[in-house]
């Protein structure tokens, strides 16, 4: 009996193994392999594949896509033996990229590469070119800050809601200094998990701050989306799949209720609750929200970011929040903004929208300062807008 019983744990303890080598034999591979001259190498095992491409936001490709992947390329891999797709691309600058792979058609991740981020419903591989803006967007030897889940309740929403908030380095240790705050808002197909991923927020803050180019500051990112208590996956609704237009999607109700998530904030951290120590800004989406919630709230706000932002999308009928806006802006401005900053891709979808934004300023006399960057609706572009915003913040 004890010979039959120490068999059956033999077998029993070699089945993870047995069971792994043969559910993962394409994970002996490398991929996205960053060459010294800054070229990146590709590799991906289908030998039943009859067609296998590469879709990324590093390279002009032969077109387009739009599964995911604003102002990405497409390329054909060549099939080598065994049924080994390979790629290498041109050299790079350094950047953050994103990229997925297409097999007869089909989107699928990179498994040989784990760096995976979720935006919203989109999976997407990632990697960084070192010796530039990459290293702002990777981990470095400094001290770095902390993360926290947040759970605040919202009376006018009728629900408890999460958002991520980023407590700089010291922030534990010295319990009496107080601390300015950026509230950081996400775009319509994010959530509060958005900026802290795919944005590299928190890291950006880090190494900003560890440089000596930005002041200590808590970073506040709720979610955008009135109708969403928390990200896919991290709610009582469970793991269900993302999708876009959730109720209370820019239709008034998250900002007439933001002042909720400012008083939460000032309540259980250590800030500087004033006007003259807050900022907001956001992406696409969260420009909209922050042009709209700074100019409804005038003493709140002392500085304003709008990357990308989704200006003149929308009719004031839906929304009291959304009616007078000129006049709004002409009361904010008033009542003195320390710092209002635009950014925007010179073939950003939201160009045009964006530029007669500017020419209200211009008009009415409004400071600003203004950034334009090559390229679009994209993640590379955001990173720059708050890699600039945030040095400027609490001078």
């Amino acid at each position: 009996m004890k010979r039959i019983i120490s068999i059956l744990a033999a077998a029993l303890l070699g089945l993870p193994v047995f069971a792994q080598q043969n559910l993962f034999p394409s994970q002996d591979l490398k991929s996205a392999i960053v060459n010294e001259d800054g070229s990146v190498t590709f590799n991906f095992l289908a030998p039943k594949a009859h067609k296998v491409q590469i879709v990324g936001d590093f390279m002009e490709g032969e077109k387009g896509t739009n599964i995911g992947m604003a102002s990405s390329g497409i390329v054909d891999m060549t099939e080598g033996e065994g049924g080994l797709w390979t790629y290498t691309s041109k050299p790079l600058e350094s950047e953050l990229y994103s990229y997925t792979f297409l097999v007869d058609g089909i989107a699928t991740i990179d498994p040989n590469h784990p760096y995976v981020f979720r935006d919203f419903a989109t999976l997407t591989n990632l990697f960084v070119i070192p010796g530039g803006m990459g290293d702002l967007y990777s981990v470095q030897k400094v001290k770095h800050g902390s993360v926290t889940a947040v759970w605040y309740h919202s009376d006018g929403l009728g629900m408890d809601r999460r958002m991520n908030v980023y407590t700089p380095y010291g922030y534990e240790s010295n319990p009496r200094k107080k601390y300015p705050v950026l509230y950081l808002l996400h775009g319509m197909g994010g959530d509060e998990d958005e900026w802290k991923n795919f944005g590299r927020a928190c890291t950006i803050l880090d190494n900003l701050i560890a440089q000596g180019k930005a002041e200590p500051m808590i970073v506040v990112m709720p979610n955008g989306h009135a109708g969403m208590s928390a990200a896919p996956g991290e709610s009582d609704m469970g793991y269900y799949k993302p999708y876009h237009f959730q109720q209370g999607t820019m239709d008034g109700t998250f900002e007439t209720y933001f002042p909720e998530i400012v008083k939460f904030v000032d309540k259980t951290f250590r800030t500087q609750a004033d006007k003259a120590h807050r900022a907001i800004a956001g992406l696409s989406m969260g420009g909209f929200h922050s042009a709209f919630i700074s100019a409804n709230y005038p003493d709140l706000f002392g500085y304003v970011g709008l990357f990308s932002a989704a200006v003149g999308v929308t009719r004031e009928d839906i929304s009291p929040i959304y009616q007078n806006f000129d006049a709004k802006l002409a009361v904010q401005f008033k009542k003195g903004v320390k710092l209002y900053w635009m950014g925007c891709g010179n073939v950003d979808f939201l160009y045009k929208n964006n530029k007669a934004l500017r020419e209200v300023f211009d008009a009415n006399g409004y400071p600003y300062v203004y950034l334009e960057t090559d390229g679009g609706h994209v993640w590379k572009n955001w990173r720059i807008y708050l890699a600039d915003y945030a040095p400027r913040l609490f001078k």
